[in-house]
């Protein structure tokens, strides 16, 4: 990895992409902190997770689209910035396109472009016959005489980016030092850290001795008043956990049975508290896929 990582373009923070060069992302392309947002206590303490993850982007010059399909330059212009001009994705987070047709039926295909799924957006925008051309490339099913009309194809830039690509070793696992995942306490009232712990791990990584790496996690805590800091997020062990939110000190935890990819909520019924969680494997490459809403009592 040391030998590839000389080879690429890594000057800091917010440097340009480069033509042909891959360039170092960090944080990555997912950020720092995510979309989960972080907690406030009433005394000025910001709790926040955040992906310790390098990731890496590259142009390249936009191919001519002398000779090419309406399917194969829409595809290239509205689609290959997710899942690349070879169609071949980041998965999970980005799926891999080239077999698409054994996964999904046309009218799936056809919804899915149209009003987005998951993390990918909705291209209303793109014509029923454009979205039926893209189809119908992606199948492998587009016939020649589909070929000329450029209405609804190109932005006019010189150059197009090559697909979102995680810098990751030869067994998978970021190639960067650990923590690859963190959870940190901030006063906001003097900037300063009170404490920074690792967040998740991978469970093959702990049969084999290794804890505490921290993992990629997404959706963010929650912080009561009597000071538990609650977190699912962690996207490989799939557990839920609550620290004490003085110290980061874990108290508790719990395997989901998919990951916590969410912020929880809690609320009170009858006078007892509950904590509730929404569950999916839907980027986990290694878990089991499906999802659920999950619910525990604490003690009273």
């Amino acid at each position: 990895m040391l030998k590839a990582f000389r080879t690429y373009n890594s000057n800091g923070q917010f440097v340009p992409l480069r033509v042909g060069q891959p360039t170092i992302v960090f944080p990555g392309l997912d950020g720092g902190a995510e979309w989960g947002g972080p907690a406030v206590d009433q005394k000025g303490v910001l709790y926040v997770n955040s992906n310790e993850m390098a990731w890496l982007g590259t142009l390249a010059p936009r191919a001519s689209e002398v000779g090419m399909s309406r399917g194969e330059a829409l595809y290239r212009s509205q689609c290959s910035a997710c899942h690349g001009p070879e169609r071949k994705g980041s998965p999970p987070a980005f799926p891999d396109l080239t077999q698409v047709a054994t996964r999904r039926a046309a009218a799936e295909m056809d919804a899915i472009i149209k009003g987005g799924k998951g993390r990918m957006p909705g291209f209303p925008q793109v014509s029923d016959e454009g979205r039926a051309a893209i189809i119908a490339f992606l199948r492998g099913t587009e016939a020649p005489a589909a070929r000329g009309d450029r209405k609804e194809v190109g932005s006019g830039a010189a150059y197009q980016f090559t697909g979102y690509q995680r810098f990751l070793d030869p067994d998978g696992y970021p190639a960067v030092g650990t923590p690859w995942g963190t959870l940190s306490a901030i006063d906001l009232n003097s900037g300063q850290y009170l404490w920074k712990i690792p967040l998740g791990e991978y469970p093959e990584l702990v049969a084999r001795g290794m804890t505490n790496t921290g993992s990629e996690n997404y959706g963010g805590p929650i912080v009561t008043a009597s000071g538990l800091l609650i977190i699912g997020a962690t996207l490989r062990d799939q557990k839920l956990r609550i620290f004490d939110s003085r110290t980061g000190k874990l108290l508790w935890q719990t395997r989901l049975p998919y990951t916590g990819m969410a912020t929880p909520i809690t609320y009170s019924v009858g006078g007892r508290q509950f904590i509730a969680i929404a569950t999916s494997n839907a980027r986990n490459p290694t878990g089991a896929k499906g999802s659920a809403y999950v619910a525990y009592a604490l003690p009273r």
